[in-house]
């Protein structure tokens, strides 16, 4: 069964260290089998608190998706992820 990760986050306050994720990202998704499918249009939040970055990544697996997360690969670009801006990730099987 399919993994993802809900990543919801406030505005971006650090634009450098987006720019260092961004960077670091696309080699990580490759490895692990990410796929960004939702999170690149608009956004209207009815129930809770309104985040202005919402994505779904979709990975192949549950297990996928923590692995990714739990990767020394992923540690710095986290690090980055999180001094960029506020954020939440859930990691959910689906």
């Amino acid at each position: 069964m399919a993994g993802y990760w809900i990543v919801r986050g406030a505005e971006i306050r650090d634009t450098d260290a987006l720019q260092e994720y961004s960077k670091l990202w696309p080699q990580i998704a490759a490895q692990f089998g990410a796929e960004v499918i939702a999170g690149k249009g608009r956004v209207e939040t009815r129930e809770g608190p309104q985040y202005k970055r919402q994505l779904i990544v979709r990975f192949d697996s549950y297990e996928q998706a923590l692995a990714c997360y739990d990767s020394p690969e992923y540690q710095p670009a986290k690090k980055f992820a999180q001094q960029a801006y506020d954020r939440e990730l859930s990691i959910v099987e689906g």
